[in-house]
């Protein structure tokens, strides 16, 4: 009997794994924070004998050189990465004894990067899953673009002819068990389902159903922005990611959250973004912690700025600590928690800005006022509010000075994105309302949305 537990990182839409059986057990691709994979296997009473990884990850930091360390276990890494760390390399074929009667049978998938390796779990020489990192997804592939431009056609067609190995070699009922997928932009498109398998691939899955030129034709032409904090996730784990510090930050209190906004440090709200609106301290900006924080204050800070951390409370603080961890962002300057009141220094005064709809935005027209859409380019090309400007979220802190004079009224596609912006428009002193609204209802509001 074999067991495998599913770990999902919504923020980062990730999916890691503990397989194993009944003494010891493989952790596959595991994030930074990794107690959670320990407590998997405490649960189950396993060891964790091995730490496997797919490949070079682009979109988090690894926990799995420590938590190689911490358990002793053997830390198996493709043999193509180039890494500065002692690890066991990893070939085509080779096989790794997990527990009695369970192994692991290495497959070269290369296509979301050169060294890519997918893992085929085998119970009594029978395979049952396959941890196909970024290679094989749920109805996609992982994007081929993350390692070098040049590479990036060549490695569209090492994604077709990866699945098409997995396919031919793999019975129908295994399971395919992908890390990317689920939210990550690690992925060439989302996945549709929560579970799949090498046969239910074959019938839906265009790596699988279309000739190479096709799908590599359509795969590149779909492929969306890539977040600007990719370009140092490969290096930090090719180098070897130091141990995780989630104790609290130092506290700060309403003078240091001054000061660190007067030296030109960030100080992000991470309060919802209705609360946010309605009184924030001038000059922070907001990031819901429930939402993508990670991904999206990563890919909008300048990397390496000093960041300091308000939150209603220190459960609130301590999430948004461990998101961050997974991108790079270790240590905040500071922290707060409390209420905004708490935050600015007495006598003074919180910010503010208006929150509407699109049926406002119709019912007060786009005469007079700026409409910025911060969506990505790909959501722009479905349609968008005529006259309006376009600036994606992650772009717009450095393209500040190029949205026009006037009231701004920002939206994206569902209002989390636009909040961001917002935030960002307040700090500057610009007149900004936020478009708290699903982008499908503009139509209906009576706004001009052009298509094609």
């Amino acid at each position: 009997m074999f067991f495998i537990d599913t770990i999902e990182l919504d923020g980062l839409g990730n999916r890691h794994y503990l397989a194993g059986g009944s003494r010891a057990a493989v952790a596959v691709d595991p994030p930074r924070d990794f107690d959670q994979v320990l407590e998997a296997a405490a649960r189950r009473g396993v060891r964790i004998t091995h730490v496997v990884e797919t490949h070079i990850h682009n979109d988090y930091v690894t926990g799995g050189l420590e938590l190689a360390r911490v358990t002793g276990a053997a830390y198996l890494v493709p043999a193509g990465a180039r890494v500065s760390f002692a690890r066991v390399p990893v070939a085509d074929g080779d096989r790794v004894i997990v527990d009695a009667g369970l192994e692991l049978l290495a497959v070269a998938t290369p296509g979301h990067t050169p060294h890519h390796t997918s893992y085929v779990l085998r119970e009594q020489d029978r395979p049952v899953a396959a941890f196909t990192g970024g290679s094989l997804l749920i109805g996609t592939v992982g994007r081929p673009d993350l390692v070098e431009p040049r590479l990036t056609e060549r490695l569209a067609r090492a994604q077709h002819a990866s699945a098409h190995r997995l396919a031919a070699e793999l019975p129908d009922e295994t399971s395919v068990l992908p890390t990317h997928g689920f939210g990550s932009f690690c992925s060439s498109a989302q996945a549709e389902g929560d579970a799949t398998t090498i046969g239910k691939e074959k019938a839906v899955n265009a790596a699988l159903t279309q000739d190479v030129d096709t799908f590599v034709a359509g795969l590149l032409a779909g492929l969306d922005d890539v977040p600007a904090y990719y370009a140092h996730m490969g290096p930090a784990n090719a180098g070897g990611p130091a141990p995780v510090d989630l104790t609290p930050p130092a506290v700060a209190d309403a003078g240091e959250i001054a000061a660190r906004l007067a030296a030109g440090e960030w100080v992000v709200d991470l309060r919802n973004r209705v609360a946010f609106a309605e009184g924030h301290v001038a000059g922070s900006f907001n990031f819901e912690g429930d939402g993508k924080i990670a991904t999206y204050l990563a890919w909008t800070i300048p990397w390496g700025k000093p960041v300091t951390l308000l939150a209603e409370s220190p459960e609130q603080l301590a999430a948004a600590q461990r998101e961050l961890v997974r991108v790079g962002i270790d240590r905040p300057a500071a922290a707060a928690t409390g209420a905004p009141g708490d935050w600015v220094a007495e006598g003074g005064s919180l910010a503010s800005f208006p929150r509407s709809t699109f049926a406002g935005l119709a019912e007060h027209g786009t005469d007079g006022i700026v409409v910025l859409d911060v969506r990505r380019d790909s959501e722009r090309a479905t349609g968008y509010v005529a006259g309006s400007v376009h600036i994606p979220v992650h772009e717009l802190h450095g393209r500040l000075g190029e949205v026009p004079a006037g009231t701004v009224w920002v939206h994206c596609a569902g209002g989390m994105r636009a909040a961001i912006a917002a935030s960002l428009l307040d700090a500057a002193a610009r007149d900004v309302v936020a478009v708290d609204d699903g982008f499908d209802s503009a139509t209906g509001a009576g706004l001009t949305v052009v298509t094609g």
